[in-house]
């Protein structure tokens, strides 16, 4: 039976001298090494694990930068059979305090057995850890020493059950760190075989990313899946691609990408932000699947995607969609690779007021772009609020049923079982069937309610992005009760432009217009601010309940 272990030493067997992984990184020569050149550093990790007495099952937390020594010690914790769950290293992007905070909830619901980072962050880590007396050992990145000979005998991984946990993966939300997906290596086994499937996976395919590896969707399609399965991956580190997109690009055409994985934002980011001069030469004809996941997926998106990119070589039927989360590995839908996603042009007004879907060809039409079909493995239902499954093109919560869910969330049994209905797993976001393909509209939690209309916000922060002046990606709509009326209010708080600052009220009573015209609202609360207000989860999302109450906490001073 698989296990990680077995697979990686398979490939290090049969296929030594194959390129597994490039590393792409800013103001450096890139570096490819092969399965025995990546393992044996990973032996290093394995080295000192084991010196310092952790043992198969335990956790190891790890805090280290997009590069060489995380994929190293990821991979070092997997050949010894202890379960690696990597935490966002501490950024500008980030707010120092509520990292600290999110940092000390997982390691005190986790309780992992040692800690991997820098030199130079170990006194942050060693703070956390004063008020926790659970982890054994912090192991920094200079106590490593390369190994010289990789010893069979070491990999205590061969060893391990493919029932036993192999990974934790903790979700970005405001809560979320406190939740750790769980998962064993047959769960991660079977979503890698019914996705391959889908997905036509051949050995000659190349992926490459620049998402975060704290992040589903970085960790297993931009990273597990090519290492498990054999292909290359050409891998950039996040903060160099929001520097410089066009290195995504450039990657593409050069070690002739085929697969990649982008949230929506990344469509509208590339397209506004990549200039001419940047990719000069570049062909993007090899990409023959990138795919839209991570949040609700747009056509505006893609449609603005292919019309800047076309000219490169980029073919529209390449543009695809998936539905995904740590809580199935990754994926639980997919497009048909063969054609392009669904597009269904829906009344507005029903959708938002009568929680079914109709179609449209009027003014106040919609557009609502399919995330594809279940994975072979993946059953799917739509429930009321009563749990009640709903006919096709009814909205409702998603909830889903496979063998790659998780077990459970790590030390959480009261989450787990809140989780959870009759084995179905209640996702919390809202979505419809039609035609057997899967929609997803926004997050239960996320929710506004305005004189009984349901608003997702993000259809109001899209609108927004389309008034001139507005920094793409750097909206938030939430809603605050409002006594007198009984009912929701919405709040938006948009970012400008550089440049943009002296014309706030302009740009404020634009997005007022745009919003008021373009929904079933009447928008009277905007807040424009300058650059980096708007806080974000570590994978990039907005976190909608920590700006609602910086938005509060600004107003009360």
């Amino acid at each position: 039976m698989t296990t990680f272990a077995s697979r990686l030493h398979s490939h290090l067997s049969r296929t030594p001298e194959k390129i597994a992984l490039t590393l792409i990184q800013a103001g450096r020569p890139d570096r490819s090494l092969r399965y025995h050149e990546l393992l044996r550093e990973a032996h290093g990790y394995v080295q000192v694990l084991a010196d310092r007495g952790i043992q198969p099952g335990e956790v190891v937390v790890l805090i280290l930068q997009h590069g060489e020594e995380l994929v190293a010690s990821y991979l070092g914790a997997v050949i010894l059979g202890a379960v690696p769950s990597i935490m966002p290293f501490l950024t500008e992007k980030l707010s120092p305090e509520r990292y600290r905070a999110d940092l000390a909830a997982l390691v005190s619901v986790t309780r992992p057995a040692a800690i991997v980072t820098y030199d130079e962050f170990e006194a942050e880590v060693r703070g956390t850890l004063q008020v926790n007396h659970s982890v054994r050992t912090v192991i920094l990145t200079s106590q490593v020493v390369a190994a010289h000979e990789q010893s069979n005998s070491s990999w205590e991984g061969l060893k391990r059950n493919p029932r036993d946990v192999v990974l934790l993966q903790h979700s970005s939300g405001t809560t979320g760190l406190q939740k750790g997906v769980a998962l064993s290596h047959q769960a991660v086994f079977n979503q890698l075989s019914a996705y391959s499937r889908v997905l036509d996976l051949k050995s000659t395919d190349v992926v490459v990313s620049w998402l975060p590896l704290y992040h589903d969707m970085g960790l297993i399609a931009g990273f597990l899946m090519p290492l498990l399965e054999g292909l290359h991956l050409v891998l950039m580190s996040p903060f160099d691609w929001v520097r410089a997109p066009y290195r995504l690009m450039q990657a593409v055409s050069q070690y002739k990408g085929t697969l990649s994985w982008l949230p929506n934002f990344a469509y509208n980011f590339c397209s506004q932000k990549i200039r001419d001069h940047q990719i000069q030469g570049v062909d993007l004809s090899s990409w023959r699947a990138i795919v839209n996941c991570s949040e609700p997926v747009r056509p505006e998106s893609h449609a603005a995607f292919y019309g800047r990119f076309h000219r490169y070589g980029l073919s529209k039927n390449s543009l695809h969609t998936s539905y995904a989360m740590a809580e199935n590995v990754f994926a639980v839908t997919q497009s048909d690779l063969k054609g392009e996603p669904l597009v269904e042009e829906i009344d507005r007004e029903i959708f938002l007021t009568q929680r079914r879907v109709e179609s449209s060809t009027g003014e106040g039409k919609l557009g609502m772009m399919s995330s594809g079909n279940p994975l072979p493995n993946v059953r799917i239902k739509i429930l009321d609020e009563s749990g009640v499954p709903v006919p096709d093109r009814t909205i409702g919560e998603i909830a889903l049923l496979s063998d790659c869910m998780l077990r459970g969330y790590y030390n959480r049994p009261d989450e787990t079982k809140k989780a959870f209905k009759d084995k179905w797993y209640l996702t919390g976001d809202f979505g419809y069937f039609s035609g057997g393909e899967l929609f997803v509209t926004g997050r239960k939690k996320d929710m506004i309610i305005v004189g009984g209309r349901n608003i997702h916000p993000q259809d109001l922060e899209s609108l927004t992005y389309e008034v001139p002046g507005v920094h793409a990606g750097r909206s938030v709509a939430f809603g605050i009760f409002n006594e007198e009326q009984g009912t929701e209010e919405v709040v938006i708080v948009t970012e400008v432009e550089p440049g943009e600052a002296a014309d706030r009220e302009s740009i404020a009573e634009a997005i007022r217009q745009h919003v008021t015209k373009n929904s079933a609202i009447a928008l009277r609360n905007v807040k424009v601010v300058e650059s980096n207000w708007i806080i974000k989860t570590s994978s990039g999302k907005t976190a909608r309940l920590a700006n609602k109450e910086k938005y509060l906490i600004e107003g009360l001073q």
